[in-house]
């Protein structure tokens, strides 16, 4: 009779061990190549109100931060004194112009009379250059009536151009000099520009890609991040600045609902083309060793392989792979510190949720 041994029968092997991952697949698509920076929102037009004439504020016509358009009124200077003026250059005006009038009648009357030797020619020739000062007179009382008229205008301020008020920077009462203090300021925010440097090496990609056409630019307002502000670069400064190795660009906005404001930082993305037929996998499926960027890539038999990967560029939260990875393969993007080439892996990646609903009865 045989008599069988269990304990010297040899053990079977243990089942080879399955790491659970999360993957996703490497997939094929159109990635923007763009440059981000912080940029800085500027006035398209600022302009420092002052008045050119000197005398008491009568008026002020709107209020601090009021958006105001081209000619609106806004301050009024006590226009008496300039009135009066006006009013007196006119009546020297008239005086000199029936001075000259008269003078040119007497040369005229005298022109005969020394045809005739009734005068000596210096009487004529002396009328005919009073008659001529008295017409330089005229042309002088003309500009002087002029410049009081301009003077008297200069006493109602209008707005030069469409944009939002500031402070009211001297009220009612006040006398001011001619050019000297700032009134208010008035910023143009509609269209508005944003301001933005890179570095120059940057500068040789934009020049190709503005030769094809116009290139957007996008403004992300910190704490509006969905929904950036949509500009053209249309500014390139005509020197890179020596000291910090960067040349400056500037973006028109349209602005027309006044999320852009002036003086705000926002990240700047300008956008210089779209290329096609990218590879693209999640960012944290690159690895980094000692042979240089990798991933794990799932073979069709469930085990891993290492791949080393040439990564061109980051786009969000995606790398863009030039060699090593094709559109379709599947890399692991979580537990890649328990892999070694060969090991077998479960894909345990978290359920979408699933939109609630009302219970269907059965």
């Amino acid at each position: 009779m045989s008599i069988t041994c269990t304990s010297c029968s040899k053990p079977k092997p243990a089942p080879p061990r399955t790491v659970p991952v999360i993957a996703e697949n490497a997939v094929q698509k159109d990635i923007p190549l763009q440059l981000k920076v912080i940029g800085n929102v500027e006035p398209f037009n600022a302009v420092t109100v002052k008045s050119l004439v000197g005398g008491e504020i009568a008026g002020v016509y709107f209020k601090e931060g009021q958006e105001v358009i081209k000619d609106a009124l806004l301050f009024k200077i006590d226009p008496r004194p300039y009135e009066s003026a006006l009013k007196q250059a006119k009546a020297t005006l008239a005086r000199d112009v029936a001075q000259a009038m008269n003078a040119e009648e007497q040369a005229k009357r005298y022109a005969i009379l020394v045809q005739k030797d009734y005068v000596s020619k210096d009487q004529y020739d002396q009328l005919r250059a009073n008659a001529a000062a008295l017409s330089a007179a005229v042309e002088a009382d003309k500009a002087n009536v002029e410049n009081s008229r301009l003077q008297l205008a200069y006493c109602t301020i209008k707005s030069p151009i469409n944009g939002r008020a500031g402070s009211v920077l001297v009220n009612t009462g006040n006398v001011i000099k001619a050019n000297d203090i700032a009134l208010t300021t008035i910023n143009q925010m509609a269209p508005i520009y944003v301001t933005f440097t890179i570095p120059e090496q940057s500068l040789a990609d934009i020049k190709k890609y503005t030769a094809m056409g116009e290139l957007k630019v996008g403004a992300i307002i910190p704490g509006d991040e969905k929904q950036p502000a949509r500009g053209e670069l249309t500014f390139i400064d005509n020197t890179v600045d020596k000291t910090t190795g960067t040349i400056k660009l500037k973006g028109t906005f349209a602005n027309e609902d006044r999320r852009l404001w002036p003086g705000q930082f926002v990240d700047v993305v300008l956008t210089l083309t779209t290329e096609l037929n990218k590879v693209v996998v999640p960012s944290q499926a690159i690895q980094t060793g000692q042979q240089g960027q990798y991933v794990y890539v799932i073979k069709d038999d469930m085990s891993t392989e290492l791949r080393v990967v040439t990564v061109e560029r980051s786009y969000e939260n995606q790398a863009v792979i030039s060699k090593g990875v094709a559109a379709g393969e599947k890399v692991v993007t979580d537990g890649q510190l328990r892999l070694v080439p060969g090991t077998k892996v479960e894909i345990k990646n978290p359920e979408e949720k699933k939109p609630e609903g009302k219970n269907v009865g059965r």
